[in-house]
């Protein structure tokens, strides 16, 4: 690709000539372009993906598009969401490593990036849908969470570094825009591009009209955008997750911001629970032991997640937050101290949970647990006792002291009868 060439979308048909001159792409597959094998896969709600083949290897190949795929170019967006994603991905390798895909290339012009291709690693939420477990998920997920949000903080990283790198992130104005206006408000009111399922009114309305609620969400909101703590995936669900059966890979951090150390983990929490509420349309006489099966994996998440923050406290706490210096050096334990920091993330974190559960029905970009359900009165059915759940997720999450407690609410709810 000509250095300096102007922005234009590729093509199955164009991406071998264009591409051809790209030595990192041309080391992993092949020097003759002309045998590429080139297939483009992205479904999701933004970008171009390709799955690009040859002699020696496969890659992937992302593209940006000036608008969101999913609405068209009636809703433009800019192509520098690749600039972040990139940087996001070259952070969250050098603080989880393995965990995510290597980049072989970025073209910040062409807003396009080569990356590594996982095979034989699927899609995680497809896997959820067919009932297959995945050996170490919860430990991998854990892991990942705690590692990005301690090391992307001030609790390890120089200050000079994190402001600097704050800055950085700021430039990602309109994709954290997205997030602000389909995540925290368009579901609490009538907003252009919301659709809920057939049979939902009655719980719409009953949400909309919880001020307390509203107030809540609002606030949490807040914390959001104002909230600098770490550097988030900003958008990690189990459509962000690849997973083989005993390995599993985060990809797409193209939402990454800083943001509060909880978002993350509370996001993911909620898509298991969404995964855990539709079961009962996609499972027969198995339903009870994979449901319970989703439930290890949230409880096993949390509790990983802990675990390694806490053990990260005692081994990076090298940043200006709660140093040595006002704590062990003078004979004293931090362990209180790590303790609130805990308290403070998972209240956050289910507050968040129960916000991303609402936005998955209510607002643009539904996922596919819910609406691969053909049955609308089942779908309705299953979705409200996520609804309701979330917002008592929303209500209570200052008093849920630890993830049994939630799991234990998701169990209450999935006997309900709401609709």
């Amino acid at each position: 690709m000509r250095a300096g060439s102007e922005y234009e979308a590729l093509t199955v048909e164009s991406l071998p000539a264009r591409l051809a001159g790209v030595a990192a792409l041309v080391a992993q597959v092949g020097p003759d372009s002309t045998v590429w094998r080139v297939r483009e896969v992205g479904d999701g709600n933004l970008n171009l993906v390709f799955i690009v083949s040859g002699p020696d290897g496969t890659v992937i190949v992302k593209q940006a598009l000036p608008y969101v795929r999913l609405v068209g170019d009636s809703w433009p967006l800019p192509l520098y969401r690749a600039f972040f994603e990139y940087h996001a991905l070259t952070r969250q390798a050098a603080r989880a490593p393995g965990a995510v895909p290597e980049v072989f290339h970025f073209d910040e012009t062409q807003a396009l990036i080569v990356m590594e291709f996982f095979a034989p690693h699927v899609i995680l939420r497809r896997k959820l849908i067919a009932g297959e477990q995945v050996e170490g998920l919860a430990d991998f997920l854990g892991r990942y969470c705690a590692r990005t949000a301690f090391r992307g903080s001030e609790l390890s990283m120089r200050s000079a570094d994190k402001k600097a790198d704050v800055a950085l992130f700021a430039g990602n104005v309109e994709i954290p825009a997205i997030t602000e206006g389909l995540v925290f408000t368009d579901p609490y009111y009538e907003a252009e591009m919301n659709n809920h399922t057939n049979g939902l009114d009655p719980v719409v309305a009953q949400l909309r009209a919880d001020v307390g609620l509203k107030v809540r969400v609002q606030q949490a909101l807040q914390r959001f955008t104002s909230n600098t703590q770490t550097m988030l995936h900003g958008d990690l669900h189990s459509g962000s997750i690849m997973s083989t059966a005993r390995d599993s890979r985060v990809i797409d951090p193209e939402f990454a911001q800083y943001g509060p150390i909880g978002f993350d983990v509370g996001m993911l929490c909620a898509n298991f629970l969404m995964a855990y509420f539709s079961q009962p349309a996609h499972r027969g006489d198995d339903l009870e032991t994979y449901q319970n099966w989703i439930l290890r994996v949230i409880t096993d998440t949390c509790t990983r997640f802990e675990v390694e923050f806490r053990a990260l406290w005692q081994s990076e706490r090298t940043g200006i937050l709660y140093p040595a210096s006002l704590f062990e050096d003078q004979g004293h334990d931090s362990t209180l101290a790590c303790d609130a920091m805990l308290n403070e993330i998972w209240c956050d974190a289910w507050s968040f949970c129960g916000i991303e559960m609402h936005r998955r029905c209510l607002s643009l970009a539904h996922n596919a647990d819910f609406e691969d359900i053909a049955d609308t009165a089942v779908r309705a059915r299953l979705e409200a006792r996520n609804l309701m759940m979330g917002a008592a997720l929303i209500h209570q999450a200052g008093t849920l002291s630890d993830v049994g407690m939630v799991c234990a609410m998701a169990r209450d709810f999935n006997g309900k009868d709401i609709l």
